[in-house]
C-alpha cells in the first residue's frame, strides 16, 4: 500500500528507471552511503505521490521529511551538504567553481544529445557526433586528475559517469585516442557504489 507523501520520515527518492539526471542523483547517495526509499516513476506519468509534492511532477524529486527539492543540481548540493562524509566537493571556492561550471557544461551540451539519440529519426546521427565531440574536447579534463577535474570522486563525477556508461546503448563509439575516458569508466563502473545506484533497466545498459 502506498505510503501518503505527507506521512513519510525516510528519505524518499522519486526517479526515473533510465534518465541521466536521476542516475546523477542516486549515484550521489550511493557514495554517500545513505540508506533511502526508491520509488521508481514511468517518465511523463507521476503517480499521485509525486504530484502532490511537486508541481512539475518531474523526476528526480527528493523528499527529506517536509524538505521537497525537484531540481537535479539542488538536489545533489543538498544530499552533500544534509551528509557531509564523504564530502563530494572540494574545500576552496576556485575548485568548486571550476567544478560547477564543468557540471554545466554537461547538462548543456552532453544531456541534451543523449535525449535527441534516444528520440530517434535522422537527426539521432548528428546528435552522436556531437557528444562524441564534446566528449573529445572534453579529454584534458579526464587527463588532468584520477577523477573528473579532482582527485578525489565529486558531484561531476556522479554526472559524467552516468553519461558515459549510457555510450554503448547509445551507440556513440570513441576513437582509439579516448583511451582516458574509457579507462575512467570502468574505475567508476567497478565501484560498489555505481553498482547500487542502477536500476533494473540500467543494469541491461551494461549488457548491450
Amino acid at each position: 500500500m502506498m505510503q501518503n507523501a505527507r506521512s513519510r520520515t525516510v528519505l524518499t527518492l522519486f526517479t526515473a528507471p533510465d534518465d541521466v539526471q536521476s542516475h546523477r542523483v542516486r549515484l550521489v547517495l550511493a557514495a554517500k552511503g545513505v540508506v533511502y526509499d526508491r520509488v521508481e516513476v514511468a517518465p511523463g506519468r507521476p503517480n499521485e505521490e509525486l504530484q502532490a509534492i511537486n508541481p512539475y511532477g518531474d523526476t528526480p524529486t527528493l523528499q527529506d521529511r517536509d524538505m521537497v527539492l525537484y531540481e537535479p543540481d539542488l538536489v545533489c548540493e543538498y544530499i552533500d551538504e544534509r551528509y557531509p562524509h564523504p564530502p563530494l566537493m572540494p574545500v576552496d571556492p576556485l575548485s568548486r567553481a571550476r567544478l560547477r561550471l564543468a557540471c554545466v557544461r554537461i547538462e548543456r551540451d552532453w544531456v541534451p544529445e543523449v535525449h535527441h539519440i534516444r528520440a530517434g529519426g535522422r537527426p539521432a546521427e548528428a546528435a552522436r557526433k556531437r557528444l562524441r565531440d564534446h566528449l573529445m574536447a572534453a579529454l584534458p579534463l579526464f587527463k588532468a586528475a584520477k577523477f573528473f577535474l579532482n582527485p578525489e570522486i565529486s558531484l561531476a563525477d556522479c554526472l559524467v559517469a552516468a553519461v558515459v556508461w549510457r555510450l554503448p546503448s547509445l551507440a556513440v563509439s570513441l576513437p582509439k585516442d579516448a583511451k582516458p575516458i574509457i579507462d575512467y569508466g570502468e574505475r567508476m563502473f567497478r565501484s560498489q557504489g555505481f553498482v547500487r545506484s542502477l536500476t533494473a533497466d540500467e543494469r541491461l545498459l551494461g549488457e548491450l
